[in-house]
């Protein structure tokens, strides 16, 4: 970590609110006509509306589209891109295939942060309990390994007896009695997630800027924090290794946050080292603990520097 810039955006925010009638089934012809739609749609002219999108993913997360055809429109999005508003309805869609934490009975205003990570991002373990000591609320729900990087869960999990897989009611007890939980998402939110991203694996189309952040805002969503920071990370240590691409995923997040009525903010942070000094799950924590506990020396200013700055974005 060399170098970070805070990144905003003026994007309006979208109408995807999305209500959860009874689904209408799709009939052959309704989904070969949609698979159509996003083929020949090469420069955003003729976008699928938020409705139909609703119903697309609907349909397949109740198994009345297949997933060939699924796996068809996602190499046609993979090739062709979306909208912004395709992409915020997506992931609005991708919401409500499950549940939405209910917050409501969690004294405190709830804000969160996600980081698209690298070796040795350890930002969240210091930067969560941090804010949280701030009056926050903190619900995160974080991830395992990605590629060649360490999750945060993982890194938690270093911890003999640290629990990640907490129900609903355990998650808001541990809110309610320190501000802060990190756990691993429930099953039952945004599941159709896990079926496309399944598909997305065996079928090439990882990256795709508009599934990347409909994949990552989902979940993100799902949680239903107040507002939302993203750390957007780019370089040799990150899974984005490229700057541009990687603010292009920032700009497409913070569109999807906004469309669905959250406040949303990103930095773009450069990767090409570790943050801090320690890399490893144990050693990560060990760091941690010595941040937080004022023992850090010099080798972990990096990571001083950038927790403190988005700790100010989010409170």
């Amino acid at each position: 970590f060399r170098m970070f810039r805070r990144f905003n955006t003026s994007i309006s925010k979208f109408n995807t609110s999305i209500s959860n009638p009874t689904t209408r089934i799709m009939s052959g012809s309704d989904i070969s006509s949609f698979l159509e739609q996003k083929r020949l749609d090469r420069n955003g002219l003729n976008p699928h509306n938020d409705e139909s999108i609703k119903e697309f993913i609907n349909n397949y997360s109740k198994g009345h589209i297949e997933d060939y055809q699924m796996s068809a429109w996602l190499m046609s999005v993979c090739i062709n891109g979306c909208t912004p508003e395709e992409t915020a309805a997506i992931t609005q869609a991708m919401v409500d295939s499950g549940d939405v934490a209910d917050l409501t009975d969690v004294q405190g205003t709830s804000v969160d942060k996600h980081s698209t990570g690298g070796v040795g991002d350890k930002v969240s373990i210091v930067l969560a309990p941090l804010v949280a000591a701030a009056g926050l609320v903190v619900p995160m729900m974080s991830g395992r390994g990605l590629g060649h990087t360490g999750g945060t869960l993982d890194k938690l999990e270093a911890v003999p007896g640290f629990r990640v897989d907490l129900n609903m009611e355990e998650f808001k007890d541990v809110l309610r009695s320190t501000g802060v939980a990190m756990v691993s998402p429930a099953g039952d939110m945004a599941p159709v997630d896990k079926r496309i991203y399944a598909l997305r694996d065996v079928t090439s189309t990882v990256r795709s800027i508009p599934l990347q952040t409909s994949s990552i805002m989902c979940k993100k969503l799902a949680e239903n924090p107040e507002s939302l920071v993203l750390d957007v990370k780019f370089g040799r240590g990150a899974f984005n290794q490229d700057k541009d691409e990687s603010i292009e995923l920032a700009k497409s997040m913070v569109a999807a946050g906004l469309g669905s009525g959250k406040p949303t903010t990103a930095f773009i942070t450069r990767m090409d080292e570790p943050i801090g000094y320690a890399v490893g799950n144990w050693f990560e924590i060990e760091e941690c603990i010595a941040l937080m506990s004022g023992e850090a020396d010099g080798r972990s200013d990096d990571l001083r520097r950038l927790v403190l700055a988005q700790a100010g974005q989010m409170i």
